[in-house]
């Protein structure tokens, strides 16, 4: 394909950034808001999806639409064209086309391909019949763009090669549906929040409630139930003046808040996030937003094993009995994640010889049977408040659990030894690389290192996961699980640095400089602590941050985060009341049925239906964002209820 007069050229090794390529977002156009409010969730998802139809663009293949993609057209004989994505660390290059000449003079080679818009791609135009470059340039292409790359010798009677891209017709801005979607959201909360404001001051409250006591006087007189029946039946949990009172002494809301943001957010993903890039697990290194919402979980169900298990105890309830709760909740978890992840509805009967073993909920049974044991196990009295408050420097939190301390630094000396001594067949002592075309295609078969390892010997390939994220950059050749057997090591590890979390909310209850002091020091130290592991590189650090190795590395990055995201829900949400979590706080008082639930019915109407055009980022959002919003909405009517799924 070439470009007419009007087209625009760019000469070889010019690096460019088309308009509207992939997606720049936030995860908070999923759900979120300040303020209570049964309407809210609705609201939300109304508007943003309403947005998003009206003012989003829509681009969709015409009949006899030439191609969108990238063509190329050689005048000189024998080239090849090879790619790679910038974003693929150490890859070699692909064949994308042949571009030789046809042999007339007055016609070139034409090779129409497609793509990849993710991330900046590396071409090479290679002489066939030696493999030497003849030229290479790099170029961030755009979404529906239609290009053309014209290989030709530079000038009449020479044998260099010129490359030219060509920009026939300009990318769309695929950013722009979720970028409306946030600011209406946004916008949303907003509004709420200055009404809520309104609502505060007495004035306007009292002209509210005299305007509604005028219009409403006989409805309410002749009404049998009255008012009360109208209230939250568990709104006292929200009242600031109740929120510590002895009444609830381990529950905290920005825990359930927390909780609920993790939850939502893994939903949006797995629903598959508008199908932006950014939405999707990373292949290899580095961190995406879906990368975050696991480990938050499973750092948020650390810090609830600690809260619920010293309230049971507080109440008089045995450490045995307790360990048998513990055991059997653990088994449920395992089984109910085997039979999630090996859905096989309309594919007949599913052979044992294919069922897969590691998965999600499988690893949340396992991670927390360890960290409850450890906690039961070890578990003392809470320290008297009195003590605590003669410093805030005590370490009480800390010292009191150096058994656990020392169980975890044990572990996690386990999986550093295998990870980086364990020796894999064919493979280098401490590989931590994709396998597949990544270091340079050395090493395809030793995708994980180790921990891929572990897994192939212990379960076998046929019950992993056998369309790993990094298959799709990095070609990978075997199967690989995220949640196997040697990373579940890790996820204990992330699970206890919230069970510290817990401890600092239940030891400093009441002190909230304490907290925030304590908060505020674990994010500082995780912090350098990856700085340190990374050396702030994506690839080149000692131990880089992965999700599918669940490295230490991401471990530290994610707690970080975590105990920031308390460092700011604890005042706003528990403290000061400004926001009560809505919606987030309903989806977290279920999260269980609203995970597995999302998960059973994730194909079935109104979460999916068919889209007119299957390339849509806008039509792809709208589902997306409509599907998780049913499941606030479906979580917030079981919470009035009083309708809890607890295992």
């Amino acid at each position: 394909m070439t470009g007419g007069p009007s087209s625009r050229r760019r000469r070889a090794k010019e690096r460019g950034s088309a308009a509207g390529t992939e997606q720049r977002s936030s995860p908070r156009e999923a759900a979120g808001g300040m303020g209570a409010g049964p309407a809210l969730a609705a609201l939300l998802l109304a508007g943003s999806v309403l947005s998003a139809t009206l003012l989003a663009p829509s681009r969709r293949a015409e009949p006899g639409e030439r191609p969108r993609g990238l063509g190329a057209a050689g005048t000189v004989s024998g080239l090849t064209v090879y790619w790679k994505s910038e974003y693929c660390y150490q890859c070699i290059f692909q064949p994308l086309a042949n571009v030789s000449h046809s042999g007339k003079s007055a016609k070139p080679n034409v090779a129409a391909v497609s793509v990849n818009t993710h991330h900046g791609i590396i071409l090479q135009v290679n002489y066939t019949w030696g493999e030497t470059a003849a030229c290479r340039l790099e170029y961030k292409f755009g979404e529906f763009g239609n290009y053309s790359l014209l290989v030709q010798h530079a000038s009449t009677g020479t044998s260099e090669i010129a490359c030219d891209l060509v920009v026939n017709e300009n990318p769309v801005d695929s950013n722009l549906p979720v970028s409306i979607a946030f600011l209406v959201g946004l916008a949303i909360i907003i509004a709420i929040s200055f009404l809520r404001l309104l609502l505060s001051l007495d004035d306007f409250s009292n002209w509210i409630s005299k305007t509604i006591t005028s219009r409403e006087t006989d409805r309410l007189i002749n009404s049998e139930l009255g008012s009360p029946s109208r209230a939250d039946p568990l709104s006292g949990d929200c009242q600031p003046e109740t929120r510590h009172t002895s009444a609830l002494p381990y529950r905290l809301r920005c825990v359930d808040t927390f909780r609920g943001i993790a939850l939502i957010l893994m939903v949006f993903v797995n629903y598959g996030g508008g199908k932006y890039w950014y939405f999707k697990h990373s292949s290899w290194n580095g961190l995406t937003v879906a990368d975050l919402v696991f480990p938050w979980f499973v750092f948020i169900m650390g810090s609830s094993v600690f809260l619920s298990m010293t309230s049971a105890l507080h109440r008089g309830c045995s450490k045995f009995r307790l360990l048998g709760k513990i055991t059997w909740r653990s088994f449920l978890l395992i089984c109910i994640g085997i039979i999630v992840v090996n859905p096989n509805y309309c594919l007949g009967p599913l052979s044992w010889d294919k069922v897969r073993i590691p998965g999600v909920l499988q690893r949340l049974g396992v991670t927390y049977f360890v960290v409850a044991v450890l906690e039961l196990i070890f578990s003392k009295p809470v320290p008297d408040r009195c003590a605590l408050e003669r410093s805030y420097l005590s370490l009480r939190d800390i010292t009191c659990s150096w058994p656990q301390w020392l169980v975890v630094l044990i572990l996690e000396s386990i999986w550093l030894a295998l990870t980086f001594f364990l020796p894999v067949p064919g493979c280098p002592t401490g590989y931590l690389g994709p396998g597949g075309i990544g270091d340079m295609g050395k090493y395809p078969h030793c995708t994980g290192g180790a921990s891929g390892y572990i897994d192939h010997l212990l379960l076998g390939d046929n019950h992993l996961y056998q369309h790993p994220s990094s298959t799709v950059l990095y070609h990978t050749q075997v199967a690989y699980d995220p949640e196997g057997i040697l990373g579940t090591i890790n996820s204990i590890v992330m699970a206890f640095l919230g069970v510290q979390a817990g401890k600092i909310l239940l030891y400093y209850k009441d002190q909230t400089k304490a907290i925030l002091m304590r908060f505020t020091a674990w994010c500082c130290i995780l912090g350098l602590i990856s700085i340190a592991l990374t050396k702030m590189s994506a690839d080149e650090g000692f131990i880089p941050i992965n999700k599918n190795l669940w490295s230490i590395s991401y471990v530290s990055t994610l707690s970080c985060f975590a105990f920031f995201i308390l460092l700011i829900l604890y005042p706003v949400v528990d403290v000061k009341g400004l926001w009560t979590g809505t919606p987030f706080f309903y989806p977290g008082m279920n999260s269980i049925l609203v995970y597995v639930g999302h998960e059973v019915f994730e194909d079935y109407f109104p979460f999916r239906w068919k889209l007119e055009d299957d390339q849509s980022h806008k039509e792809h959002l709208i589902q997306n964002i409509v599907a998780t919003g049913l499941w606030v909405l479906i979580a917030y009517i079981l919470y009035k209820k009083k309708i809890f799924w607890k295992i």
